[in-house]
């Protein structure tokens, strides 16, 4: 625990839900619309009512393992509290996967974003807005845990206001005949489909690594968990559906900016730049709770005596775990200027289906082990049916997307974790 009493308890529901729902509300709902539609046509739809399932699942799991442990490190403190530090360091390993391929793939799109709104594929603009953007959330995140969230609250308040107003105002745009869809397609073509299009829907089990920092997190967690999930998936749904209404099929033709082409058939080329810069916008949030939480996994690994024990040092004026939030910013920049979106996309979302499962797993050994915090755990009825259930799902969600290389990828992640684990523990 050395390290984390230093940390302040000073995130309440708002500050939580925004982070969450930040992570969420990213970059996937500006670009994975058409991603969608290019897979299953006009039923498109069905893919996000599958990660609504298994989100819902896994989302339940969470919000009471993040009740009885309520530590930095999230879903990594959940799964070595209960599965021992083995297990508990390839889940904290997963973790940063998640969130560092994730971080890089939205600073890969941000850049590219920017870059068609400039009208411009220059590699040295991309390279430039890559490193550009990386640094300034660095420093932000270093100067203070409430700084970041106050950034967050106000990139939140900006970039959902463009997203409302293409459903409320793009409604009266839709062409109900481009709901309707011929053939149903097959289930293996809506799982793998999801399995794509639910990288739009993670980032809460990254957000809860500032589990250590919320107030009264018996509470605060599973309300700030549900309010910020499920405000995403009703605008994701709403989305989804009035994108698809205004253009139909044809919006898997433009695979960075969809949204903003389906916006400049009711609202001409500048309602285009509108949602292209709405869309950078929400990339910032996600880049900016990435930045806020993940440093948090390298504290947790460096306190538990996995990394060097001086990336749990505290800068004494911020009070922030700068140098692991240094270190987390330097990998975000060098992955993201070596990959492309889709790619990081999926193995985020692949180290993301394991890592709920083992939280799945851990809950029923916390609540056989009566694990709690500071005051009553919230407790999800029905026993171990929805935490099997979740690993059902999952399970079901890595077969569908993995492919061979991303099987072998996640096999040598685990292994390569477990072998850290067993020379550090020599």
């Amino acid at each position: 625990m050395h390290g984390s009493g230093q940390l302040q308890r000073v995130l309440g529901v708002r500050q939580l839900a925004g982070t969450i729902f930040n992570f969420t509300v990213g970059s996937g709902i500006f670009a994975l619309p058409a991603v969608a539609v290019a897979r299953l046509g006009a039923a498109a739809p069905l893919a996000y009512l599958v990660c609504m399932l298994s989100m819902g699942l896994t989302l339940l799991c969470l919000a009471e393992a993040g009740s009885r442990v309520p530590l930095t490190g999230g879903v990594y403190s959940y799964v070595e509290m209960a599965l021992g530090p083995l297990v508990g360091f390839v889940a904290g390993a997963l973790l940063f996967l998640v969130g560092l391929f994730g971080g890089a793939a939205v600073a890969v799109l941000f850049a590219k974003t920017v870059s068609a709104l400039l009208g411009s594929d220059s590699r040295l603009l991309v390279t430039s807005l890559i490193l550009g953007v990386v640094a300034l959330f660095t420093v932000i995140n270093v100067r203070g845990v409430q700084q970041s969230a106050k950034t967050m609250e106000v990139i939140t308040i900006v970039k959902i206001l463009p997203l409302l107003l293409f459903v409320l105002v793009g409604a009266a745009f839709v062409h109900p005949s481009n709901w309707h869809w011929q053939v149903t397609p097959p289930l293996p073509a809506v799982l793998g489909t999801a399995g794509v299009v639910i990288f739009a829907f993670t980032g809460i089990e990254s957000a809860l690594a500032l589990s250590g920092e919320v107030r009264t997190p018996a509470r605060n967690i599973p309300l700030a968990a549900f309010l910020a999930l499920g405000a995403a998936t009703l605008l994701y749904l709403g989305i989804q559906w009035v994108a698809l209404g205004i253009d139909g099929v044809q919006l898997a033709a433009e695979k960075v900016t969809p949204l903003a082409q389906a916006t400049a058939v009711f609202a001409g080329p500048n309602g285009r730049s509108a949602m292209i810069i709405a869309a950078a916008v929400s990339m910032l949030g996600y880049l900016s709770a990435n930045m806020l939480s993940m440093p948090r996994t390298i504290f947790a690994f460096a306190r538990d005596g996995f990394l060097p024990a001086r990336l749990t040092a505290i800068q004494a004026r911020y009070r922030t775990p700068h140098l692991a939030i240094i270190v987390h910013g330097a990998a975000i920049a060098l992955l993201a200027l070596s990959g492309t979106f889709e790619h990081l996309a999926i193995f985020s979302n692949l180290s993301a289906f394991v890592l709920y499962i083992l939280c799945a797993i851990a809950l029923m050994r916390l609540r056989r082990r009566q694990v709690r915090g500071d005051g009553q755990p919230w407790v999800i009825p029905g026993g171990a049916l929805i935490p099997i259930a979740a690993c059902a799902a999952n399970g079901w969600l890595i077969c569908a997307t993995a492919t061979r290389h991303d099987g072998i990828g996640l096999i040598i992640v685990v292994a390569a974790a477990s072998l850290l684990f067993a020379l550090r523990k020599k």
